[in-house]
C-alpha cells in the first residue's frame, strides 16, 4: 500500500478518536519514515508504507497521545522530547510565557524558577526568550526532572539550568532554592478528582501533575502563602489555571494580600493567573 493510501484510511480510522485525524496520521507516518512532516508530504507519498506504521496506528486508536507515541511535542517553537513521565506540553501554556514577557518590557528577568517543571517547557522556552537568565526547575518526579534535563542539553540550555527533585507538599522546601527569583512560573496541577477527562489524558498522562483535589485548588493553597519566601520584591509569579478557576484562585491569592491580574489565551479564557 502506498504511503498516500495509508494515511487516508489511517485518517478514516481516527476519526472518532481524534480531532485531527489527517494530520495525526500524517505525523505518525513521518516518525514512521524518520522523516519531517514537510518531507513526507513533498517527497514520500508514493512511497511503500512500512509495516511499523500499524503498530504505531493501533496505538493511537487506542487513544495514546500522539506526543508519547512519536517522543515529540513542539511548544514555545522548540522541539520537547516528552515520556508518559511528564505532561505533555500545550499551546495553552504558552499563554504564561506571553505573560512573563508582558510583565518584563524593560529589565528582564536574570533569576527564573519554573515549579513543576516536568518536561522543563515552560522554564526553557523563558530561557531561551532571555539570553542572560539563569533558571531553576523543581519537581517531586525524579524521572520527570530527567526529561528536564535531557532538553535542557538538547536545546543547548544546561548550562544555564538547575534542576532539583523538591515536593512543594513537604516542609522546608522553599529553603533549598537559594531565592530570591525574578520570575517564578507554575503550572500545577488544577484538576478536579472526579473530572471526566478524555482518555488520552485520562489514561495516559501523569495522574500526580493532573489533580489536586475536590475543586482542583489544593496546590493553589499549598503555594500561595510561600511566594514571598521564593521571589524578589514584587517580582511576578505567573500560574496557569483551568478556565473556570480565575475566580477562585484569585480570591486564594487576596487572602495572603496578594494583588492579581488575568491573562487570556489565544481563544479568549482565563489562562493564567499574574500575582504582584
Amino acid at each position: 500500500m502506498s504511503v498516500a493510501e495509508a494515511i487516508r484510511k489511517a485518517a478514516q480510522q481516527l476519526d472518532d478518536i481524534s480531532d485531527t485525524p489527517r494530520l495525526d496520521a500524517e505525523l505518525l507516518m513521518a516518525h514512521t519514515l524518520d522523516i519531517s512532516r514537510s518531507a513526507l508530504l513533498l517527497n514520500h507519498m508514493h512511497g511503500e508504507t512500512p509495516h511499523e506504521f500499524q503498530t504505531l496506528l493501533e496505538r493511537r486508536i487506542a487513544h495514546e497521545p500522539i506526543a508519547y507515541i512519536t517522543g515529540h511535542q513542539e511548544f514555545w517553537g522548540l522541539d520537547f522530547v516528552v515520556t508518559p513521565d511528564v505532561l505533555i506540553p500545550r499551546a495553552d501554556s504558552e499563554t504564561l510565557i506571553e505573560a512573563a514577557i508582558g510583565e518584563f518590557k524593560d529589565t528582564p528577568p536574570m533569576r527564573i524558577l519554573d515549579l513543576g517543571t516536568g518536561s522543563g517547557a515552560l522554564l526553557l522556552a523563558a530561557l531561551s526568550h532571555w539570553g542572560d537568565a539563569r533558571g531553576t526547575g523543581i519537581d517531586q518526579s525524579a524521572a520527570a526532572l530527567e526529561v528536564a534535563r535531557h532538553n535542557a542539553r538538547q536545546l543547548g540550555l544546561a548550562g544555564r539550568t538547575k534542576f532539583h527533585q523538591l515536593d512543594w507538599r513537604s516542609q522546608g522546601w522553599t529553603d533549598k532554592l537559594g531565592a530570591p527569583f525574578d520570575l517564578i512560573l507554575c503550572n500545577p496541577p488544577y484538576v478536579e478528582t472526579g473530572a471526566d477527562l478524555a482518555p488520552n489524558v485520562r489514561d495516559y498522562e501523569p495522574h500526580d501533575a493532573l489533580f489536586a483535589g475536590e475543586a482542583g485548588l489544593d496546590d493553589y493553597r499549598l503555594l500561595m502563602p510561600v511566594l514571598d519566601k521564593l521571589r524578589a520584591q514584587n517580582a511576578p509569579v505567573i500560574f496557569e489555571i483551568g478556565a473556570m478557576q480565575a475566580e477562585m484562585v484569585t480570591a486564594i491569592a487576596l487572602e495572603y494580600g496578594l494583588d492579581t491580574k488575568i491573562h487570556l489565551d489565544l481563544a479568549g479564557h482565563p489562562r493564567a493567573v499574574i500575582t504582584n
